[in-house]
C-alpha cells in the first residue's frame, strides 16, 4: 500500500486540485436540489416547515463537503488509491443528492443515509490508511476520526428504524446525530490537530462559496427566464433581476475582501471559522431560491404576499452579510468606523422587506452601497501608533 503521511503545514503554494474542484462541482446538484424545495415550500406558503427542511438537508450536503475537505488538506496524496476512493465518495455525494427530494418533503432519509454509508466507507478507509502509515499521536487521531465516523453513521443508520409516527423522535435523535458529527472533530484532535493548511482550506472554503454563488445566479437566471416565457413580465422582473445581480455580486465581493488564511492560525479559531460556514453556503444558496420566489409571486404564481416573497431575499442576505462579518471580515477591522458597514447593511436590507414591489432592488443597492463604503474606509491612510 502507497504511504499516506500527512503534508507540511508550511508547504508552499499549496491550492486545490482538481479532482478537489471535481468533486466541489458534484455538490451543485444537492445544493441545486435542496435550493429548489425551498423555493417550492416558500411559494406555497410553508417557510417554516420549509426552513426546517432545508437546514437539514443542508447541514448533510455541507458536513459531507467539510469530511472529505479537512482530511484531503492534511493528507491528499493524489495517487490512484487516493483517486478512485475519492471517486467512491463523489458517487455517494450523488446519491445523496438523489435522495434530497425525499427527505425534504417526507422526512425520508433512507437513499440520503445510504449515500453517506458510501462516502463514509470511503472516508473510513482514508483515515485508516493514515493511520496505518503514521505512529504516535497522529496515528491516535487517525483512529478516533475512523472509529467516530463509523458511531456517528450507525446513529443514522439507527434513525431509520424508528417508525413512521415517532416524527418527533426522529427529529430529536436527528439533533443529537449533528451534535455527535460536530463533536469528532474535536474529540479526535483533542491531544494534536491534523496538519491542514491555512491557505488550503481558505482556498477551498472560498472556491465552495463561489460555486454556491453561481448556483444561485443560475437558479434565479432560469426562473427569469421562464417568467418572461410565459408571461412577459420583462418590465416587474427587471428590478428582481437587477436586485439579484448587485447582491450576489456584493456578496463575492464581500467574502472575498480579506485573505482569511492570515487568520487560521490554529484548531480554535478554525473550527469556529468552518462551522460558521454553514451558515455562509447556506444563507448563500437560499439567495438563489429567495429571487425565484420573488419572481414567481411577482408573475402570480406563488401563494404568497409580496412581503414574504422579498423577505425570501432579504433575510438569506442579510444573515450572509453578519454571518461573514463575525467570522473574518471583522478580524481586520481597524476601528469601530469599519466595524460598522456591514451589520448596518444586514439591519438595512431586512427593512428593505417592506418596500414592495422595489424590496430585492432596494436590497441590492443597500449591498453594492456598502461595498463602496468598505473600499473607501479601507483606503484611509493607517493611524500612526
Amino acid at each position: 500500500m502507497p504511504g499516506m503521511t500527512a503534508r507540511s503545514r508550511a508547504e508552499k503554494h499549496r491550492v486545490a486540485t482538481p479532482l478537489e474542484l471535481f468533486f466541489d462541482l458534484c455538490f451543485v446538484v444537492a445544493v441545486a436540489q435542496a435550493g429548489r424545495r425551498l423555493l417550492h415550500a416558500v411559494a406555497e406558503g410553508h417557510a417554516a416547515t420549509g426552513v426546517a427542511s432545508y437546514a437539514a438537508v443542508f447541514f448533510a450536503i455541507w458536513w459531507a463537503w467539510v469530511n472529505f475537505s479537512w482530511f484531503a488538506s492534511a493528507y491528499d496524496t493524489d495517487d490512484p488509491l487516493y483517486r478512485v476512493v475519492t471517486f467512491v465518495q463523489i458517487t455517494g455525494v450523488l446519491i445523496l443528492a438523489a435522495g434530497v427530494p425525499r427527505a425534504f418533503d417526507a422526512g425520508d432519509w433512507t437513499v440520503g443515509v445510504a449515500g453517506y454509508v458510501v462516502m463514509r466507507l470511503a472516508l473510513t478507509s482514508q483515515w485508516l490508511r493514515a493511520a496505518y502509515c503514521t505512529r504516535g499521536a497522529e496515528r491516535r487521531v487517525a483512529l478516533r476520526y475512523a472509529a467516530g465516523i463509523v458511531v456517528a453513521q450507525l446513529g443514522w443508520i439507527g434513525m431509520l428504524l424508528l417508525t413512521d409516527n415517532t416524527g418527533g423522535a426522529r427529529a430529536a435523535v436527528f439533533v443529537v446525530l449533528v451534535l455527535v458529527e460536530l463533536s469528532v472533530p474535536a474529540i479526535a484532535e483533542r491531544d494534536r490537530p491534523t496538519d491542514w493548511h491555512p491557505h488550503h482550506i481558505g482556498e477551498r472554503y472560498g472556491l465552495f462559496t463561489i460555486i454556491v454563488l453561481g448556483e444561485t445566479i443560475a437558479a434565479a437566471t432560469v426562473a427569469v427566464q421562464e417568467a418572461v416565457d410565459e408571461h412577459g413580465a420583462f418590465g416587474e422582473l427587471l428590478p428582481i433581476a437587477a436586485g439579484g445581480l448587485l447582491i450576489v455580486f456584493s456578496a463575492w465581493w464581500v467574502y472575498f475582501a480579506v485573505p482569511i488564511h492570515d487568520y487560521l492560525r490554529g484548531s480554535r479559531e478554525a473550527f469556529i471559522w468552518g462551522y460558521g460556514h454553514f451558515l455562509v453556503f447556506g444563507s448563500a444558496a437560499a439567495i438563489g431560491s429567495g429571487l425565484e420566489v420573488a419572481v414567481e409571486e411577482t408573475v402570480g404564481k406563488a401563494h404568497v404576499s409580496g412581503t414574504v416573497a422579498a423577505a425570501a431575499v432579504t433575510v438569506p442576505s442579510a444573515l450572509f452579510l453578519l454571518t461573514v462579518w463575525v467570522l473574518h471580515a471583522r478580524h481586520f477591522k481597524r476601528d469601530l468606523a469599519e466595524q460598522l458597514p456591514l451589520p448596518t447593511a444586514a439591519l438595512a436590507i431586512l427593512a428593505c422587506t417592506f418596500a414592495g414591489e422595489w424590496a430585492v432592488l432596494a436590497a441590492g443597492l443597500v449591498a453594492a452601497a456598502t461595498v463602496a463604503v468598505g473600499v473607501a474606509l479601507s483606503r484611509r491612510p493607517a493611524v500612526a501608533e
